[in-house]
């Protein structure tokens, strides 16, 4: 049975929506998705927001209750019914996330079991025929066939095979054997 490691934040989780919604809030901005075309939230802040910004991650509560991106739970119980799904998250760099985390695959992803669940800071550990991510760096180390998730962050990325949203990772993989 192929594997398929699967990234929680930008791909199964909208994080970036969270993260904008907390900026805003708290600066009074108006930053949108389409403003970030090519960077990530911290490139655009002004380095005097550096600190909460990363702050916003750390709170306890950051990770609880995230969006799900559109038809992830579709798409990721068709594939579990013939693939070996993991979800592979860099918690490790949020040491904070990794019981928000746990609790959210649960409620979100129950036909996805824990012992599925790989929280690392590094992702060239993994070992899977496929991996999803948002990030083209985690890609580049893994040694399997990598899909770059679409992002504002790596709109700009290319030399990856990509897909928009949950719906073309169904057709990338519908034609592929279990």
């Amino acid at each position: 049975m192929l594997r398929i490691c699967v990234d929680m934040d930008e791909v199964m989780a909208d994080t970036l929506a969270e993260h904008i919604r907390r900026y805003n809030h708290t600066f009074d901005e108006e930053v949108t998705p389409e403003d970030l075309a090519g960077k990530g939230l911290w490139e655009i802040t002004p380095a005097e927001r550096q600190l909460e910004l990363r702050a916003f991650l750390d709170a306890e509560d950051f990770f609880e209750d995230l969006a799900l991106m559109p038809g992830a739970q579709e798409v990721l119980k068709d594939l579990s019914e013939r693939f070996e799904i993991f979800i592979a998250t860099q918690a490790m760099t949020v040491p904070n996330s990794l019981g928000p985390k746990y609790r959210w695959l649960q409620r979100h992803f129950p036909f996805i079991p824990p012992t599925h669940y790989v929280f690392c800071g590094n992702k060239s550990i993994l070992r899977a025929d496929y991996l999803i991510d948002d990030l083209p760096r985690n890609l580049l180390r893994f040694e399997g066939q990598g899909i770059l998730y679409t992002a504002p962050h790596n709109l700009t990325a290319t030399g990856f095979v990509r897909v928009d949203n949950w719906q073309e990772v169904a057709e990338y993989f519908a034609a592929l054997p279990g």
